[in-house]
């Protein structure tokens, strides 16, 4: 595979795990939303959720079509933690050789 390609199919998987990261918080929270006294609060919660497994499984299709473009097939409950990920050094990005 072409050094381009290479770089594209790691920017998807790089896209697909912070997307997986990012629903997995926003859906974290919205169940604390649910512990709330408020009434509008719980409900903001619940179709925040809602929301959230639809998106959820837009990603599964992503993470699906990944592994048939690079013939590595990750399962979503394969994908590193969030705490994994705070841990490891920050992402440098690098401009591509002229």
């Amino acid at each position: 595979m072409e050094s381009k390609e290479q770089q594209l199919l790691e920017l998807l998987g790089v896209t697909a795990r912070s997307l997986t990261h990012l629903t997995a918080s926003i859906t974290s929270m919205s169940f604390e939303l649910l512990r709330s006294n408020d009434e509008v609060t719980k409900a903001a919660g619940r179709r925040m959720i809602d929301r959230m497994a639809t998106i959820s499984t837009g990603l599964d299709d992503h993470w699906r079509l990944i592994g048939e473009l690079t013939g590595v097939h990750v399962a979503h409950e394969q994908i590193e933690t969030l705490q994994e990920i705070q841990a490891q050094a920050p992402l440098r990005l690098r401009r591509p050789d002229p």
